[in-house]
């Protein structure tokens, strides 16, 4: 079996030699970020100038894809490596927890002796469960635990581990202090705190999530640039809209690239941009909100979007860059999954991931080297239906989609018939061709048999988070 190190050096021969030190990993990870809300995907109306050269610098996925359409089962994928039909997280209320036993990537790279830090929104497990992340392999945790807390961005505290930590200017309903950027500051002081060592630092930002609400000196660069804003002006107040909606959506991705920079600008700058991987991607699809009339054209060519399982829901922007490492101006069509992370981070720690992960290293297509590259025969996802009441699921066959090369099966219902798409001729769903193709619709049909366990019950304790908690 090819180790490690010599897979590394085979494969970055027209590149620089290996690192003597392990690589830091730094993932960042949006939040409801659409397809094309970013420059490299084709935004033309949001300006993203540091993921714009992120990708310049770095290698351009076209077929990214979440774990799942909604927020903590696709944050489960990422962290179990388990895809739709394993991951232990598959409802979404926010605050259920993964138990004790359950793997995460952190865990892997802990043991394999990386600092560890998260800073966002977790989501896996609300403070007084066992699924807070110091209990899952993060020595370092800042920000918000229940993705419910995580609608708003003026919270009147975070947490810091388990201990609560006031935000300056946030009581009483005030607006002194952006979740975001404080949770951008802690990620960089993280950083800062462990450039001697190997590091893995993963940030799932928040934005642009929920609450369309940005400070001023941020919106001040698009307000009344889109006269679309005009006539939803009286939308403000619903789910915490500000004035100008378009522009406080705009101002808010460019304020998480202004971050996004920053941290690249910091790891350079302590000298170890050669020896860290970025990742920047968003959780699931975009949401349909303000964007119902794709103002932003934020789903690019897809249908649907999150919630759904059509490639509007699970399509995501995925960039890697890695100075000396990942050729520069890279464009690849090699699919890439949430599920691919574990793997893809115990190899570059040298660790071993879990014997049952659903995912394959993509550090041959990063390197390139796609003749080494392990492909999925399918991708899978679900959204099973979730009895908050009790804390289980319906009994019945679920929302399904998988992928088999170029076809595309997606069951939009429950218990629905399935459609069979393909995305090469079709890559906006709009043909059910499966009446025609019935070998091929019965191959997957098959397979989505096969692709699940049912899910445990799922509970969570009682929470009373809100606007100004």
């Amino acid at each position: 079996m090819t180790t490690r190190r010599e897979f590394l050096a085979a494969s970055t021969a027209t590149l620089t030699a290996a690192p003597a030190r392990k690589p830091n990993i730094v993932y960042i990870m949006a939040d409801d970020l659409g397809y094309s809300d970013v420059g490299p995907y084709g935004q033309e109306k949001i300006r993203t100038p540091n993921i714009d050269r992120l990708a310049a610098d770095g290698m351009r996925f076209t077929d990214g894809y979440s774990g799942c359409t909604v927020c903590a089962p696709c944050r489960s994928v990422l962290m179990t490596g388990l895809h739709m039909g394993h991951t232990p997280i598959r409802s979404n209320p926010g605050g259920v927890p993964i138990l004790p036993g359950e793997t995460t990537v952190a865990d892997v790279l802990k043991k394999a002796g990386y600092a560890t830090g998260m800073f966002g929104k977790w989501g896996l497990g609300d403070i007084g469960t066992e699924g807070v992340p110091w209990k899952h392999g993060f020595d370092e945790f800042f920000g918000y635990l229940h993705q419910v807390h995580a609608h708003w961005y003026y919270p009147r505290y975070l947490f810091h581990n388990d201990r609560k930590v006031m935000l300056p200017g946030n009581e009483n309903g005030g607006h002194g202090t952006y979740s975001h950027d404080a949770i951008a500051g802690k990620a960089l002081d993280f950083i800062r705190r462990n450039k001697s060592n190997p590091f893995f630092c993963y940030v799932p930002f928040t934005v642009p999530h929920w609450e369309l609400l940005v400070p001023e000196d941020s919106l001040a660069e698009y307000r009344g640039k889109f006269s679309e804003d005009d006539k939803l002006n009286d939308s403000r107040g619903h789910y915490g809209f500000q004035k100008y909606p378009h522009a406080a959506y705009a101002a808010m991705i460019t304020r998480m690239d202004r971050d996004v920079g920053r941290i690249v600008s910091l790891v350079k700058e302590l000298g170890l941009e050669r020896d860290t991987l970025f990742i920047f991607t968003s959780d699931n699809g975009g949401a349909s909100r303000i964007r119902s009339d794709d103002f932003f054209k934020s789903f690019g060519p897809f249908r649907g979007f999150k919630q759904n399982l059509y490639e509007g829901g699970i399509r995501v922007p995925f960039i890697a860059r890695w100075p000396g490492r990942i050729k520069p101006g890279v464009v690849t069509h090699q699919p890439w999954m949430h599920v691919d992370f574990m793997a893809t981070a115990a190899e570059l720690a040298g660790a071993t991931a879990p014997a049952n992960t659903d995912g394959y290293s993509i550090l041959p297509t990063l390197f390139g080297d796609s003749s080494r590259q392990k492909q999925h025969e399918f991708l899978y996802w679900e959204l099973p239906r979730y009895n908050g009441k009790d804390g289980t699921f319906f009994k019945e066959t679920p929302m399904q989609a998988a992928r088999n090369g170029d076809w595309k099966a997606v069951r939009p219902k429950p218990n629905a018939p399935l459609e069979l798409y393909n995305l090469k001729d079709d890559i906006g769903e709009t043909r059910d061709v499966g009446a025609a193709n019935p070998k091929v619709l019965a191959r997957l049909e098959e397979y989505l048999k096969t692709a699940r366990v049912e899910p445990r019950t799922q509970t969570q304790p009682p929470h009373d988070y809100r606007p100004g908690a």
